[in-house]
């Protein structure tokens, strides 16, 4: 059994079917709860409403002075990305280069396929600054502030309040990008990603698709860490609420972004099963591999086909 707190622990996993709850008492006691994750004529959230049934609590706003921790993995930011339900989200790429994660590194996962489809792109539109910077650091083509505020403003006019910001080489020299991400700001973007804080790749493919992703979730978890945050702690603030990551670490709701929400759910199953494998005396090293080979490949696959 667990040891003994003097304050509750939650332990949630937030699925597309079904939320599954453990909590373990200030007495080390542990209870669980399932419930379905969509039940709008009952409760707007299921975590929330679990943590309640556990407590029994009634009030929207829980008691967050008896709760030590919520940990959360969750398949929102998943089932967001498969069902193409994330923001509007514009890409800002240097001139040139507007069709670069269309082209993509032209995989052919069948290769002897007629009928060639391409998968469904994330961004909806797409914006070319006049910019340039060698992979030497060399800038060749400087950077208009004021023509590319004009394009960030029509951007913004277009209805578009999320963006992706990906330039060329700026991986190494981010000075364009920091530009572009200052002047977003001031017209007022409520999700600026930027590629060189993103994912710092050199490949632009590689580097843009993970910055695209993160404009087209983080909007999206923010707005569900919040109504859980706010469900937990109301005006007390002293829960803690971290959230699984990809790589099955746990990040602290503040600092939970879209790029890093896509397995977030797989991986606590993976973490669970290394644990279970420990106990049990098998090799951990080969079960996480194992485990989390299929994981990414089944993930992946939904994600790179076209829907």
């Amino acid at each position: 059994m667990a040891e003994s707190s003097n304050r509750w622990q939650f332990w949630i996993d937030r699925g597309g079917t079904f939320t599954d709850i453990v909590a373990r008492t200030p007495e080390g006691a542990l209870v669980s709860r399932k419930l379905l994750s969509e039940n709008p004529e009952r409760y707007q959230d299921a975590a929330l409403q679990g943590i309640r049934e556990i407590l029994g609590v009634k009030d929207e706003t829980l008691p967050g002075e008896i709760i030590e921790a919520v940990k959360m993995g969750t398949t929102v930011g998943t089932n967001a990305l498969l069902e193409r339900h994330g923001e509007p989200a514009a890409l800002i790429i240097t001139r040139g280069f507007k069709d670069c994660l269309r082209i993509g590194y032209q995989n052919r996962p069948d290769i002897f396929a007629l009928n060639i489809r391409l998968p469904e792109q994330l961004y909806r539109s797409v914006s070319e600054i006049d910019e340039r910077v060698s992979a030497q650091g060399e800038i060749l083509v400087p950077l208009d502030k004021q023509r590319a505020r004009q394009q960030l403003q029509a951007v913004y006019d277009a209805g578009f309040r999320s963006i992706a910001i990906v330039l060329m080489h700026a991986w190494r020299y981010p000075a364009h990008e920091e530009i572009l991400r200052d002047l977003a700001d001031e017209i007022g973007f409520p999700q600026i990603s930027v590629s060189h804080q993103v994912s710092p790749l050199m490949k632009i493919v590689g580097r843009g698709d993970t910055t695209v992703v993160d404009a087209y979730l983080s909007p999206l978890l923010r707005r569900y860490v919040k109504q859980v945050a706010s469900g937990i702690n109301g005006s007390h603030h002293a829960a803690r609420l971290l959230f699984m990551q990809s790589n099955g670490g746990l990040t602290d709701a503040s600092s939970f972004q879209g790029k890093d929400s896509i397995l977030s759910g797989p991986a606590g199953g993976i973490v669970g099963a290394v644990a279970v494998s420990a106990k049990a005396g098998l090799g951990v090293c080969r079960t996480y591999q194992h485990l989390n080979l299929i994981s990414c490949k089944i993930v992946m696959s939904s994600i790179i086909l076209p829907p």
